[in-house]
């Protein structure tokens, strides 16, 4: 299959000139749960993407393809702006870059539990708010004393640490018991009401841990110097002047090292393919 340099952008056409690099593409897979993936002269593309994403993926790829030609060990270390803008001084590249990250993943698994655990810490404060109708001076920071004296001769105890608990009740015969936070108002209908809201604000601030710890892992992954820069080139092909406009600097010099020669094939990438002038 070869490219044609007449004919628009499309998944085809651009499949073709990657392959032409002697880089295999493979659009059948599942890209290990991700839309794409690079490996060695490899590219694989999750099937089911409309044409428009495919695109996008492809180039953000093709990105990391050029990366590995300008430094082998960035699949190992992430590897370095300076590096890959060629420069010591990347202060405010990487603050563009970000910047640019933040636009085009806005719908990202990274925004998604943003967003989550913006929900979860409103629900926290009204959660406290109901707590507090009762109890005054019930703060979350501090031991809450009248629930912990209710609780302790209760089942519900296990339901402060765990959202789900088996307990195995009888002396002869064993019965199992399931509670659940989720169950609690038909489980502990006996208990008052701001105690079982507390229970509730007990779980959702175990998920909002974790949220967390999600957050800092993409964190650590979204702005990793390969993941910024194929962002960039991703989000530059496709919409070069919106791109332009939030990292100015960045363009400036991305364009200075592809007329260059310096990213290697992607020159011939953006004269053959590129929607606009740069």
């Amino acid at each position: 299959m070869s490219y044609d340099k007449s004919k628009p952008l499309t998944k085809r056409n651009l499949i073709a000139f990657l392959t032409s690099l002697n880089i295999e593409v493979r659009t059948n897979t599942k890209a290990r749960g991700n839309q794409g993936l690079y490996q060695k002269n490899r590219i694989d593309v999750a099937r089911g993407l409309d044409e428009e994403r495919a695109i996008e993926v492809l180039v953000h790829e093709f990105a990391h393809h050029i990366h590995y030609k300008l430094d082998k060990d960035f699949i190992k270390n992430g590897g370095s702006l300076e590096t890959l803008f060629k420069t010591s001084d990347i202060t405010e590249i990487k603050e563009e870059l970000i910047n640019v990250t933040k636009l085009i993943d806005k719908n990202s698994r990274l925004q998604i539990f943003l967003n989550a655990k913006e929900e979860a810490s409103k629900t926290i404060k009204s959660m406290q708010n109901a707590i507090q109708r009762e109890y005054p001076n019930f703060q979350r920071s501090k031991k809450f004393n009248e629930f912990e004296k209710y609780i302790k001769n209760s089942d519900a105890k296990y339901l402060v640490k765990y959202d789900a608990i088996r307990l195995m009740q009888g002396f002869f015969f064993k019965k199992e018991r399931i509670l659940t936070v989720k169950n609690i108002d038909n489980d502990f209908p006996e208990m008052p009401y701001a105690f079982r809201v507390y229970i509730r604000l007990c779980s959702l601030k175990r998920k909002q841990s974790k949220i967390t710890r999600r957050i800092n892992k993409l964190n650590k992954y979204y702005e990793k110097p390969t993941e910024l820069f194929a962002r960039y080139v991703q989000g530059y092909f496709s919409t070069p002047e919106t791109i332009s406009t939030i990292a100015p600097i960045t363009t400036k010099k991305f364009n200075e090292l592809l007329q260059s020669g310096y990213y290697k094939e992607m020159k011939d990438l953006f004269e053959i393919f590129k929607k606009k002038e740069m």
